[in-house]
């Protein structure tokens, strides 16, 4: 288990970690989510030794790893650049932690081929990395990371250069390896998408405190505060509740609001209209459209609330 106590960090006065607490246990995964600038990329720092804290401690496996040396905190780290050395080969980029350990250079080449056949790329471990796709690349920092059997997996915005299809590829198959690994894994991104589809739980950082941790489905099922409902995605709030789409109601007995937007997507279409108090947001099905005259901008929705459902702080 990994467990962060009390952790306070300062730059030139400014807190960037005040008073966080955060356990991870074996084999779950956390995604710290939060704005750039908000403290996460921190927050690895400080649970790898690059950072000394001023106040709190790091505890993994039941011991006090706080005055350790990074090297010497039994972790592996990917980043969103994966810094392959562009003279080595796959299999050498994933051996050469291996070899400075001291393992032989034929055993590690060998546990090296078998890494990279767990992600995916068996018989790739000749390949440049000029020969590599993004996606693959990718891949070879995942089974360097892997091979040393850290005790923390640490992962600081791992997939914020790849494009959208190659993301979901790779989550896809991070959540199952993460899945199979009884280590404690932290995640660090912005991407609301990135953390509910690969994360156990979210934290959610703000101004270097953590104000709501849970699983994705209870963050989305109530968000604690205005202001993590518009981070985690939710398009129309106001100081004390949000409106979750499913609290809309379209149809026959609704009153008629003015159409002042429509977005077509590929899923259905985005419309913005004149609600009560100021603009809704609605993102209607392919479904309801066939129910309904196709939204018109300057023309007229039916819809209400069903005040219910809202999301209440």
């Amino acid at each position: 288990m990994l467990e962060l106590r009390d952790l306070a960090l300062a730059f030139a006065g400014r807190r960037v970690l005040d008073g966080l607490s955060l356990q991870v246990a074996a084999g779950e995964t956390v995604a710290l989510l939060g704005p750039s600038g908000e403290g996460k990329s921190s927050l690895l720092a400080v649970i790898a030794g690059l950072l000394r804290p001023q106040r709190g401690q790091v505890w993994l496996g039941g011991r006090d790893i706080s005055r350790l040396p990074p090297e010497q905190r039994q972790l592996a780290m990917m980043f969103q650049d994966h810094a392959l050395f562009p003279h080595l080969d796959a299999a050498a980029n994933v051996a050469f932690g291996l070899q400075e350990r001291g393992v032989p250079r034929a055993a590690a080449r060998q546990r090296a081929e078998a890494a990279l056949a767990a992600v995916g790329l068996a018989g790739r471990g000749a390949a440049a990395c000029h020969q590599l796709s993004g996606g693959e690349q990718q891949r070879v920092a995942l089974a360097r990371a892997l091979i040393g059997e850290p005790a923390l997996f640490l992962l600081d915005e791992p997939f914020s250069s790849l494009d959208t299809h190659l993301k979901q590829q790779l989550i896809d198959d991070l959540r199952q390896r993460l899945s199979a690994m009884a280590v404690p894994t932290l995640l660090v991104t912005h991407d609301r998408h990135e953390a509910f589809a690969l994360a156990d739980r979210v934290a959610i950082l703000q101004h270097g405190r953590l104000i709501q941790v849970g699983t994705p489905g209870e963050v989305l099922a109530r968000p604690a505060s205005a202001w993590v409902a518009r981070f985690v995605g939710f398009d129309n709030v106001a100081a004390d509740h949000a409106i979750p789409p499913a609290a809309f109601r379209l149809g026959d007995g609704q009153p008629l609001r003015t159409v002042k937007l429509v977005e077509p997507r590929v899923e259905g279409c985005r419309v913005v209209v004149a609600g009560d108090g100021g603009d809704w947001v609605l993102s209607l099905s392919a479904r309801e459209l066939a129910t309904q005259p196709y939204p018109q901008r300057g023309g007229h929705l039916a819809v209400g609330v069903d005040r219910a459902a809202l999301l209440r702080w």
